[in-house]
């Protein structure tokens, strides 16, 4: 019994020598971190941030009020704007770590061997969002003022920074992306650096109406709304389709809108064309047909519903 309480006894005093000998290799170890930062360039640093913010914020300004003046230059401001924006923080933390750590061999090794897994451990997600965000700077899956839907979001982007990619909705609410969740998820553009778009639009009629004279009424509606972009064609497909059990004809127009911000607008402005001009040409709504039993089923005159 004696003999166990010894061994126990030793064993603790041995695990308390080995925590005791690695918090002062610790502590060695900071104090000469300690040696290698300028504690007089991190005060001259400080400057040198809020120099570089109070930078971002005037040119932030600037291209927004640019943007505001030269709206059809809009999609290039904001490119340069971000580009300015993303070498500004690359030269702000260059020059703060210039100014703050003395860099030589020596420091490098006891830096690097001492803070290595740390901090790796602890911004692997920013590390990851940083590379990410250089490659979209390159790759381009899509540009600062894109109307993009990502992750079941839709909206423009409106910032590409070095960490997440910022996205305004169409309910005006600010999406925030880690770059490196770009790369996981398909992201659609819908006009990749222009300003015009296609805006998809459907109508629904009935089997029994005139479709030839629906599709001129969409065509029409679109091409004499003043969002059009008229460089574009306006094409208008047809086909038959089952909707909640009516048998419908399905019209869908492409046209485009000469500007991606009024997408909603454009849409709504020919959907109040087209319902006029259908009440008043009598197209109709899909709708049940009843049929004679025991009669050879004939068509129904054309533009003329049954329901």
């Amino acid at each position: 019994m004696n003999r166990l309480r010894l061994a126990s006894a030793g064993g603790f005093a041995a695990a308390w020598l080995v925590a005791g000998a690695a918090r002062a290799q610790e502590a060695a170890d900071l104090g000469r971190i300690a040696q290698f930062i300028r504690w007089g360039g991190v005060a001259a640093s400080i400057p040198v941030v809020v120099g570089a913010l109070l930078l971002i914020r005037l040119v932030e300004n600037f291209g927004d009020r640019l943007s505001a003046r030269f709206s059809n230059r809009r999609p290039t401001i904001q490119k340069v704007q971000t580009t300015v924006r993303f070498f500004v923080y690359i030269a702000t933390t260059a020059i703060a770590a210039s100014l703050s750590v003395r860099i030589d061999p020596t420091a490098v090794t006891v830096i690097g061997g001492a803070l290595a897994f740390a901090v790796g451990f602890a911004l692997r997600d920013l590390v990851a969002s940083f590379i990410a965000g250089i490659t979209i700077m390159f790759d381009r899956p899509f540009q600062v003022g894109d109307r993009v839907t990502y992750g079941g979001e839709y909206g423009d982007i409106i910032k590409i920074g070095l960490r997440s990619v910022r996205m305004n909705t169409l309910d005006h609410n600010i999406i925030t992306i880690p770059n490196n969740k770009v790369f996981t998820d398909v992201t659609s553009s819908g006009n990749y650096g222009a300003l015009e778009m296609q805006v998809a639009m459907d109508f629904y009629i009935g089997v029994d109406q005139d479709a030839k004279l629906a599709a001129e009424i969409v065509r029409e509606a679109c091409l004499t709304s003043p969002y059009v972009f008229l460089e574009q064609p306006v094409p208008v497909l047809a086909r038959q389709v089952i909707l909640q059990d009516y048998v419908a004809l399905h019209l869908k127009a492409r046209p485009y809108v000469f500007d991606c911000k009024y997408e909603k607008p454009f849409e709504t402005d020919v959907h109040f064309r087209v319902l006029d001009a259908f009440r008043e040409r009598g197209i109709l709504p899909p709708a049940i047909l009843h049929r004679p039993v025991g009669e050879p089923s004939s068509a129904p005159p054309s533009g003329k519903g049954r329901g």
